[in-house]
């Protein structure tokens, strides 16, 4: 996929230049050598020995789940050809014993491809913040490291906004804006490879007669590629295709929301609304398009109201998020 728009690049000279205008933006950015001067980069840098001894480290032996796949897959984290399984095999280990099968890997013509994604930093490697972490997002939900050799995940999107940071080897990225969704072809929303709903295209050998439209969505994609010290924002709804190309992988990212963690989960009330409202009559549908579109995205929904009975129609705090949670949980529990 040759001739893609490249991603906006920033290049920085340490991380303390992360400045708040850019993890708030609306468009991705790549942010060139953001975390050179960590010390896990640095070993990276050096050799995939001086890299796998340092994160040894901090490991500990708290249980993780990691994923194999076959040779024959190249890489490629996904459905098996029926849709009803999948072409990986999850499996129970620790993180030191994910490190060593990476290793013993290294530089076969061809091996199985193994992947250990979106583990909690603090949960299998603490103390490793001490050395390495952005202090404008330390505070940060969730911070996760991700590992394997040479991958490729599936475009998808995360509800949060993404500091992607690769630590070691080389990753390409690949970004859809959000209103690319219908040509993207996604796959069932409650039966996935990883969490979110992911495309059914496979981005290295795209068959354009059974995703005709993903030609147009190609027309908007984003790539870039980062190495060792470059990071990526990704911002919250944004499709991105993710490909591990050397044989030793690792990235650490945060994640976090622009809003109080009080706040719904948006995917939840898409799951809802697909109960209550995707089977009425069209017409019905068309009045509750309606509605959402003048109560949820509309700013004057409620200028006419009086300032003590606008109620849920106010800017959502934590107290009035617990009173539309109760009303909820009360109503699905009929």
């Amino acid at each position: 996929m040759s001739g893609l728009a490249s991603i906006s690049e920033i290049e920085f000279s340490n991380y303390d230049d992360l400045t708040e205008e850019l993890i708030a933006a609306a468009c991705p950015i790549v942010l060139r050598g953001l975390v050179n001067e960590w010390p896990l980069v640095t070993e990276s840098k050096k050799s995939v020995a001086c890299a796998s001894e340092y994160l040894r480290r901090f490991a500990n032996n708290n249980p993780v789940q990691a994923f194999t796949a076959p040779a024959e897959v190249e890489g490629r984290f996904f459905y098996n050809e029926q849709l009803d399984g999948f072409n990986f095999t999850p499996k129970n280990t620790t993180f030191d014993a994910v490190l060593t099968e990476i290793l013993g890997y290294q530089q076969q013509s061809t091996s199985p491809s193994i992947y250990l994604g979106s583990t909690s930093v603090n949960h299998v490697l603490p103390g490793l913040r001490l050395e390495n972490d952005i202090d404008a997002l330390k505070n940060s939900p969730l911070v996760s490291i991700w590992m394997g050799n040479q991958s490729r995940i599936a475009a998808h999107y995360d509800v949060p906004d993404n500091l992607a940071c690769v630590v070691a080897g080389k990753r390409r990225f690949t970004l859809f804006p959000p209103d690319q969704l219908e040509n993207l072809y996604i796959g069932p929303l409650d039966f996935t490879p990883a969490g979110p709903p992911a495309s059914l295209v496979d981005f290295k050998q795209p068959d354009l007669e059974r995703f005709p439209r993903f030609a147009e969505a190609l027309k908007h994609a984003q790539v870039a590629e980062l190495e060792a010290g470059d990071a990526i924002f990704i911002p919250s709804m944004w499709w991105h295709h993710v490909e591990g190309l050397t044989d030793f992988n690792i990235l650490i990212n945060y994640w976090w929301r622009q809003v109080g963690e009080y706040m719904g989960t948006p995917a939840d009330a898409l799951n809802h609304a697909i109960l209550s409202i995707k089977d009425l009559p069209e017409s019905q549908r068309e009045a509750w398009r309606n509605m959402f579109d003048y109560y949820v995205f509309s700013p004057r929904a409620n200028q006419h109201i009086p300032e003590q009975r606008k109620g849920s129609l106010n800017p959502i705090d934590e107290m009035s998020a617990r009173k539309i949670r109760a009303l909820l949980i009360n109503k699905l529990n009929r």
